[in-house]
């Protein structure tokens, strides 16, 4: 496989540094060197959002990195084009009160020569908590130089469905998941829940299908590790069950997948099976518990994170999928998606009886 051209490289180099040096010093005046107006003007509206943040919490990084991984790439004697993997690792606080977040975010560069040089020309994120659509054009499929070391996550066979939150363990079938909500009783066990988001944030887990949009079929299976039983209708539209897919049939409720109909589900009072209480603040929040994302303020909800730990001061840290994170700091004003609009709703998950 072709080596990427050294001044392409260059240019890469320079951008991401440029990314972590305004992102650590809450610094603008870094991306002046980000030659894509559009995508700087993004950078810089995240930027000012995280200055007003840590006006008020203490969660500011001390230090930090962007680890860089070329996806895949095509390259032309007028243009090239790049997939980025940019793997960013914060460490925050201090101590026995430090924590380290990190977030897996995905960008498709395209640079021109210009002046003997390689220089970025448009940078576009792509799988954020808004929107999976890229609306890039770019070279045709076959153009693409894929790396060899990126892993793929077959469609799984069959309807067996298979846990394990260590994901070097063997995994262990539960029984007769698909009749309906289980008949027993027990708590919630949030330890379990938060193991397994910690187990499978930065991976999927291949008993289940995995989306493009992932965040609330994460959810949900770290929902279930934490012993929330199914609720087994038969119809997309109502309960709260996965029974994997068949050919080109989806066997699936809406709210195990897709993040309004989760956060209708979760809002919902039932007497038995997974149930939640809505709270009105983040730190009331325990691990296991689920926070959902309105970005605009109009009532539709299109991220759900799920609570792994907490801050110093008992703010909530969270785990996602579509961007993988662990242990972010549940506002998102580090996401693209955030807007000054920006509504949440926060679920606390009661004793399963």
């Amino acid at each position: 496989m072709p080596e990427l051209d050294d001044g392409v490289k260059k240019a890469l180099v320079e951008y991401v540094n440029a990314v972590n040096e305004a992102d650590l010093n809450r610094s603008p005046e870094a991306l002046g060197r980000v030659g894509d107006e559009e995508h700087r003007f993004r950078l810089e509206k995240r930027t000012h959002a995280l200055r007003r943040r840590e006006a008020v919490q203490s969660a500011r990084p001390r230090r930090g990195e962007i680890r860089a991984r070329v996806v895949r790439w095509s390259e032309r004697e007028k243009e090239a084009f790049v997939d980025l993997q940019l793997r960013i690792v914060r460490a925050c606080g201090a101590g026995r009160d430090a924590y380290t977040e990190e977030r897996i975010e995905r960008e498709r560069i395209r640079l021109v020569p210009f002046g003997g040089v390689w220089r970025l020309d448009r940078a576009e994120p792509l799988g954020d908590e808004r929107s999976s659509a890229s609306v890039m054009a770019y070279g045709a499929a076959g153009e693409w130089q894929v790396a060899p070391s990126v892993p793929f996550i077959p469609a799984r066979d069959g309807y067996a469905l298979w846990l394990s939150a260590d994901p070097g363990a063997q995994a262990v079938p539960w029984a007769n998941p698909y009749g309906g909500t289980a008949a027993r009783s027990a708590p919630y066990d949030r330890e379990a829940a938060a193991a397994y988001a910690e187990a499978w944030w930065d991976k999927g887990n291949p008993a289940y299908e995995t989306f493009e949009v992932n965040c609330t079929n994460y959810v949900s299976q770290c929902l279930f590790a934490g012993g929330a039983p199914m609720n087994y209708t038969g119809k997309r539209e109502s309960g709260w069950w996965y029974h994997g897919q068949s050919g080109d049939q989806e066997r699936w409720s809406y709210s195990w997948a897709v993040a309004n109909s989760l956060q209708h589900y979760l809002s919902q009072p039932r007497p038995a099976g997974l149930r939640a209480t809505r709270v009105e603040r983040p730190e009331q929040l325990s691990p296991g518990d689920v926070i959902c994302y309105d970005w605009d303020g109009n009532g539709q909800y299109r991220h759900n994170t799920i609570v792994t730990a907490a801050t110093p001061e008992g703010m909530p840290l969270v785990n996602a999928n579509t961007v993988p994170s662990r242990h972010r700091y549940w506002d998102y004003r580090d996401s693209y998606a955030w807007t000054e609009n920006t509504r949440y709703r926060f679920y606390r998950i009661e004793a399963l009886l």
